[in-house]
């Protein structure tokens, strides 16, 4: 039946050309932003999970930044720790120069002192962004330690932040000094007991060394709050036995923040074989404070007569307290005197170690940033072909779509205005 009143020809052409017209505008929009999936109306599910990645990829670039920033500061510390080792070197063979008895040990000394305050200006200036890796005398807790932003850790739970943390490695040359009040020893297991130790302890001379131990704290990982100090006097000499200590500070070590009970123990105990050292030179014999862990055991005279008395005293953390740099021993190097020199060329070995293992540390350190940072470039990267692969549009694709919609939206026209003319024909009826 035909009818002029209703075209059904006209309004099927019609509605072909509006989804042909709107499938060649979608076509278009993607070649004009080069997105298949450009707004959430396209493709909700696969717009969001672009999103999330999105925020990622911003996120990762900032991460990126922070390992940047982090592996210049731990390479000025590295640098300036191996040059430290260097000079430190220096001074060894200075030391060594000073042993022969025919030469001026007076410039010797003289040299070595400038060596020590350009040691002081290395690590004084070894600084990035105002960020000084090889200085730990603050009393703050945390101050040992800084954590660089290394990663994001996405799970069903949530987003995490992960950290790479790098410990500062002291090479100053300050002297520490006590300023708190003496305090019970912390978890120690003493050969005497009270505030500090409270009570000297005899170390009698005799053909078989006695000895003497002292166990700090309960653990050698335990931690020490930082400026917590601790000494070693010396009373009731005897017989050419050690010296006297005269101040809190002859044998003492403060301890720096995130130090454990081991590296206070070692410390003290260097400490006190450094004065036995000095005190008695070519006499000192078997005198000497050995540490395993975190205790120390303390070795007295080989001979009848020569005694002493020590005492291990602990003292609270004061704002007085100053930490002193793990170089400090460079003051006490003085080679001129035979005994000196000999003294010196014992010290200096342990102090090129302490800046061998903070060179090494830091080279891990650095070496662990740089594996992150290129792990977290090829990470973005990966993340960003994976958006391409979900969003991207295929302009080959989309350009072979856009001409094969022109023509069938050509042909659309040429089908609605046949289908426009079809009532016309009727008129030939009347006719």
């Amino acid at each position: 039946m035909s009818s002029i009143l209703t075209n059904n020809g006209a309004m099927v052409a019609l509605q072909t050309l509006k989804t042909i017209n709107s499938r060649l505008s979608a076509t278009q929009e993607q070649i004009s932003t080069g997105k298949r999936v450009s707004s959430s109306k396209d493709n909700a599910a696969v717009w969001a999970i672009s999103k999330v990645m999105e925020a990622d990829v911003k996120g990762f670039k900032g991460i990126s930044d922070s390992l940047n920033l982090g592996q210049s500061t731990v390479s000025v510390a590295r640098q300036a720790a191996e040059t430290v080792s260097e000079l430190l070197t220096d001074i060894k063979g200075k030391i060594v120069s000073a042993q022969e008895e025919n030469v001026d040990r007076d410039k010797i000394q003289a040299d070595i002192a400038a060596l020590r305050d350009q040691i002081a200006a290395v690590v004084g200036a070894a600084q990035f962004n105002g960020l000084n890796l090889l200085s730990n005398t603050s009393l703050t807790v945390g101050s040992g330690m800084i954590n660089i932003l290394s990663s994001l850790d996405r799970s069903g739970e949530g987003v995490t932040a992960s950290d790479i943390s790098v410990a500062k490695q002291d090479l100053g040359t300050g002297a520490s000094s006590i300023g708190g009040a003496l305090t019970s020893l912390t978890g120690a297991t003493n050969n005497v007991t009270g505030d500090g130790d409270g009570v000297a302890f005899l170390m009698t001379g005799a053909a078989t060394p006695p000895t003497g131990t002292t166990t700090f704290g309960t653990s050698a990982t335990q931690t020490v709050v930082a400026g917590t100090a601790f000494s070693i006097a010396i009373t009731a000499s005897a017989g050419g036995g050690l010296t006297n200590t005269t101040d809190r500070n002859d044998i003492s070590f403060v301890a720096r923040d995130g130090e454990t009970m081991a590296e206070v123990v070692a410390g003290l105990a260097s400490s006190f074989n450094a004065y036995a050292a000095d005190a008695l030179g070519a006499n000192v014999g078997t005198v000497a404070a050995v540490s395993s862990g975190n205790t120390i055991v303390f070795t007295g005279h080989d001979s009848a007569g020569p005694n002493f008395s020590y005492t291990i005293n602990q003292y609270a953390t004061d704002a007085t307290t100053e930490i002193g740099g793990k170089l400090s021993g460079l003051s006490d190097i003085d080679v001129t005197t035979q005994a000196g020199a000999d003294a010196a060329l014992a010290s200096i070995e342990g102090l090129i170690q302490i800046a061998i293992d903070s060179a090494s540390a830091f080279g891990s350190a650095q070496g662990r940033i740089e594996t992150q940072t290129d792990f977290i470039a090829g990470l973005t990267d990966a993340l960003k072909s994976g958006i391409g692969t979900l969003i991207d549009a295929d302009m080959e694709e989309a350009s072979a779509r856009l001409q094969a919609l022109q023509v069938q939206q050509q042909l659309g026209v040429q089908a609605l205005s046949i289908a426009n003319q079809a009532p016309q024909s009727l008129l030939s009826l009347f006719q």
